[in-house]
């Protein structure tokens, strides 16, 4: 099946570490087609805002010049990818001039139906800034119709981290998990749940599933009183994953919820930790904290948000 990827672009390293990224997962999966996306802002003071709601109206001298800056990264950004076995009819670069950089690409992601969006970022503490300013954490703030990967660092994404939990969102990341990895011959999953000292997430009821996977397969398969490990494994295995790849790592209670994740793929050498989430709208309490504070936790690791 078909599979496609949203890649901002700046040019910048961060950006570059999120195209190795790409190349060392997906780089002779000929499935896949990638659009490189540069966002020009307008910035300022001055009237090139208009050109959001009048795009054939001039530039100003100064956004011409950043356009042509970005039509240079993305033509950088397309070479490297093509160096690294992607065919050409298989990328697409657009440059879009907007006031709002992370507006703009989450539009486009809107837009485009796309699989999923890819960012590079800056390491950061607590208080650092991310990709282009405020992008990556506007993007996981607003951004809840296609899932997010955002890479930090140089990232070795052979073996996956996939955090568990006893509610439909955490299903759908397997799901989004599984399909992206369709077909791919060699990464391992290791599922793994991390207990709160001060209290768990709310388990979700049985009901609540039926509509995404069926009633049938959910009598068959969900174990709620098992954080669902049995059904991750098997919807993982549904959608083509070997069960043999597949890991179940032992249950562990902590304070941070977050760290713990983060604690754990260093330990099990995974580069990527896939975390589900409902709407920002629904999501309360722990489960809203977690993939918040395991982004700002995160160094030289990729975060999938997905659900």
């Amino acid at each position: 099946m078909e599979k496609t990827i949203l890649v901002a672009v700046d040019g910048s390293v961060y950006s570059g570490n999120s195209l190795d990224y790409l190349t060392k997962l997906f780089g002779n999966d000929r499935r896949l087609t990638i659009h490189l996306l540069s966002v020009v802002s307008s910035g300022g003071g001055g009237k090139d805002w208009m050109f959001d709601v009048d795009p054939l109206r001039a530039q100003s001298p100064g956004s011409d010049k950043r356009t042509q800056a970005a039509r240079k990264q993305l033509k950088d950004a397309e070479e490297r990818l093509l160096r690294n076995g992607f065919a050409k009819e298989r990328i697409e670069t657009r440059v879009k001039v907007a006031s709002s950089i992370s507006g703009a690409i989450r539009e486009e992601a809107e837009r485009g139906h796309y699989d999923s969006v890819l960012l590079g970022r800056r390491g950061l503490g607590a208080v650092g800034n991310m990709f282009l300013g405020s992008t990556s954490s506007d993007l996981v703030e607003k951004c809840h119709k296609v899932p997010l990967w955002i890479v930090d660092g140089s990232v070795n994404p052979s073996r996956f981290l996939l955090a568990v939990h006893s509610h439909p969102s955490s299903l759908m990341a397997a799901d989004h998990l599984a399909f992206m990895l369709k077909g791919h011959p060699g990464v391992d999953i290791c599922l793994y749940h991390s207990n709160s000292v001060f209290g768990s997430q709310q388990m979700a009821r049985a009901e609540d599933f039926h509509a995404q996977w069926g009633k049938s397969w959910c009598d068959q398969y969900l174990d709620l009183d098992n954080f669902l490990f049995y059904a991750h494994a098997q919807l993982l295995v549904d959608n083509g994953i070997p069960r043999h790849r597949i890991t179940q790592l032992p249950t562990q209670m902590h304070l941070d919820v977050s760290s713990d994740l983060l604690r754990q793929a260093k330990q099990h050498n995974c580069g990527t930790i896939v975390i589900g989430r409902r709407r920002r709208d629904l999501a309360k309490g722990q489960l809203k904290g977690v993939s918040d504070k395991t982004l700002k936790q995160a160094q030289n690791i990729a975060v999938w948000l997905a659900g």
